[in-house]
């Protein structure tokens, strides 16, 4: 049975430790209160503290960027780290965008090894079709290797589409963290930028993972649907499967 501990910081900030192995993932360590513009007219203010300080975390051997361009997934704070760290593995845009010596862009479905396991570029369309160009590329990741049972899936910030289709059809994960929020915005009315909980279990159950751990659902003013509403859905499309995270607590994953 793999080691397998998280600590759900906020937002899609988490620390996964595998087999020892210790990956942060889309680090936004800012203090709230600031409103950040997002391009386009849109924008989102941060409304809680990080549960552990960028001082407290220890160790990294890698961040998994699911993308650069957006505050509430790398913020002031968090773009200082990413030079400190042996490796920052994001999309291919952000790797060049970063500009840093050790940024790895991953495209679609390309791999790159770290220590035992192979991290896995996997599609993630921000928002509704032909928003690329207003939103830019994001990336999700999958994970595998070590003493893992199966793939490891983080969706990065999505909606359900084709692309996550296709994860579905190439591997069969164990575990998913899914990017929920059901992000919009009041220029763009109803169109959805990520997962709301509906979409979420749909592709839970199309991935066949047993456990989901959703993330990136609070904290922000762009979220329109908090917890309390995504469990109830989650809870009736998913059942035992779902763990929710208490921010700030190591919390160890059995698969």
């Amino acid at each position: 049975m793999p080691h397998l501990t998280v600590t759900h910081i906020g937002t899609a900030t988490m620390l996964l430790e595998i087999d020892g192995v210790r990956l942060l993932t889309d680090p936004v360590f800012d203090a709230p209160g600031r409103k950040y513009a997002f391009g386009w007219g849109t924008s989102s203010t941060h409304l809680e503290t990080p549960a552990l300080s960028i001082d407290a975390l220890g160790r990294l051997d890698a961040v998994l960027l699911s993308h650069d361009q957006h505050g509430d997934n790398l913020d002031d704070a968090g773009r200082a780290l990413l030079p400190s760290v042996p490796r920052v593995i994001t999309t291919h845009v952000a790797a060049k965008r970063l500009g840093l010596s050790n940024a790895t862009g991953l495209r679609d479905f390309e791999s790159t090894k770290l220590g035992p396991f192979t991290i896995t570029g996997t599609p993630a369309r921000h928002g509704p079709p032909g928003s690329l160009p207003i939103v830019g590329h994001v990336t999700g990741f999958l994970i595998e290797g070590g003493s893992l049972p199966g793939p490891i899936y983080i969706s990065g910030d999505t909606v359900w589409f084709d692309g996550v289709a296709e994860v579905a059809r190439r591997f069969r994960p164990v575990l998913a963290f899914l990017h929920l929020g059901n992000v919009g915005f009041g220029i763009s009315g109803p169109l959805a930028y990520t997962f709301d909980a509906k979409d979420a279990a749909t592709a839970a159950k199309a991935l066949g993972v047993s456990r989901v751990i959703p993330l990136h659902y609070e904290g922000w003013t762009h979220f329109r649907q908090q917890r309390d509403s995504a469990a109830a859905v989650l809870s009736a499309e998913l059942g035992e499967k779902v763990q929710w995270l208490e921010r700030g607590t190591a919390t160890r994953v059995d698969l």
